[in-house]
């Protein structure tokens, strides 16, 4: 039996608290997600009972932290459905992922006049490791664009693909719109075209379902905060043929299998991508987050959070002078919006002393904010913990902070 997503707030410790005096409505889950009990416990149970390095002790404490450590390694393979838990390689986050594979990448398979194609919609840390990649290589920088309803143009990407294109890298939603992009179609138009995909997963990971294998995407990238895990953990799933063909992003211990003053050799996946001491007190939480999640259906949790966010999405269009950005056909998780005549930050700021948390600003995604020639917008964003009076005191704290405003102006 699922348990029941209407009982979750209850599990958060932080939600527990005011903020300037009133019940801590917390819509900036984008940014990070809160953490469970039973995540919080796993950590501290960790220090406190088997804090030890891993992989290289044979005494009792380095036995068992290693152990919980490879344990989360094939329960994250599990959850993604990867075929190996030798292709789940632990990171510090969905950047660190990208920029592993955009460095070993470029150094493996990017020549000079190569091209790299990446979407409008990508948060910098998607966009800004392939410009500088193509910088250092001397590759060429190709934009996918988005259209009027914040989509993604898929003419213009068969038009961009050619003998010279080596990979296309694309979220699978976006932070900043909440557009779900057609991953699966992206990846059969590329490997139509015999080149590899990388998907940047962080909006979708807690959202949506996620089977890398039905996906076929040669790498897909994670961070643990953004599904209620620690942050500094991540992700990153590469197909077993492309991760045995990467050099290693860092160098150091663990990642190596033989050394001498003339040559290295290096580990087997995926320990040659994870040099020095790893994060295993976080790497623990990320399982526990794991477990949590896997105690509801994940239907009913994707259908819940579909209707709350419509929900949202009509409470925030009946307000006067307020612009909600994007009409994609499909939505996850992302209210972004703008009041006519108020700064962003300003309005943020003002919700805030309603208990009300938000983010403002360009979130990472300058091309978008260009595209859509605005300086920044006001993105609430949800989670598993949020309910429908989350939103009604949105809606509410918007309209008082509106009439605030135009009496003293």
């Amino acid at each position: 039996m699922s348990k029941d997503i209407l009982s979750t707030r209850a599990d958060f410790p932080i939600l527990k608290q005011t903020i300037n005096g009133l019940p801590l409505v917390y819509l900036d889950n984008a940014a990070t997600t809160h953490k469970p009990q039973s995540v919080i416990d796993a950590i501290s149970r960790y220090y406190s009972t088997m804090n030890a390095n891993i992989h290289r002790g044979n005494h009792t404490l380095a036995v068992q932290a290693t152990q919980a450590y490879e344990d989360v390694r094939k329960k994250v393979a599990t959850f993604i459905n990867a075929p190996s838990s030798s292709q789940v390689v632990f990171t510090r986050g969905t950047t660190e992922s990208i920029n592993l594979v955009a460095y070993s990448f470029g150094q493996a398979f990017v020549k000079p006049g190569d091209e790299i194609i990446v979407s409008q919609l990508e948060h910098h840390s998607n966009y800004v490791p392939w410009l500088l990649m193509c910088q250092r290589q001397g590759a060429v920088f190709r934009v996918l664009p988005f259209d009027e309803n914040s989509e993604l143009d898929l003419q213009a990407l068969e038009k961009l693909l050619n003998k010279k294109t080596r990979l296309v890298a694309v979220n699978h939603v976006s932070n900043t719109l909440g557009t779900v992009n057609p991953v699966e179609e992206i990846i059969r138009i590329a490997h139509a075209a015999k080149v590899p995909v990388l998907v940047d997963g962080a909006q979708a990971i807690q959202h949506l379902a996620h089977d890398v294998q039905a996906l076929d995407a040669d790498f897909y990238a994670f961070s643990g905060h953004k599904m209620y895990a620690p942050m500094g953990v991540g992700v990153l799933y590469g197909k077993k043929e492309w991760l045995e063909q990467l050099p290693p992003f860092q160098s150091g211990g663990e990642m190596i299998d033989e050394v001498t003053p003339d040559s290295v050799t290096f580990n087997v996946l995926p320990y040659k991508f994870e040099a020095g001491t790893p994060n295993v007190a976080d790497v623990i939480g990320l399982g526990a987050a794991i477990d949590y999640l896997n105690q509801f259906n994940s239907a009913e949790l994707q259908s819940y959070e579909d209707e709350l966010l419509e929900y949202g999405l009509g409470l925030l269009r009946a307000i006067p002078g307020l612009t909600v950005y994007g009409n994609p056909r499909q939505r996850s998780a992302i209210l972004p919006f703008n009041i006519e005549g108020i700064q962003h930050y300003d309005l943020g700021t003002l919700l805030d002393t309603k208990g009300i948390a938000v983010r403002t600003g360009q979130h990472c995604t300058q091309p978008i904010m260009d595209a859509l020639h605005i300086a920044g917008t006001v993105r609430a964003s949800l989670a598993i913990y949020n309910s429908r009076d989350d939103l009604d005191a949105l809606a509410k704290g918007i309209d008082r902070v509106v009439r605030l405003i135009r009496r003293q102006t």
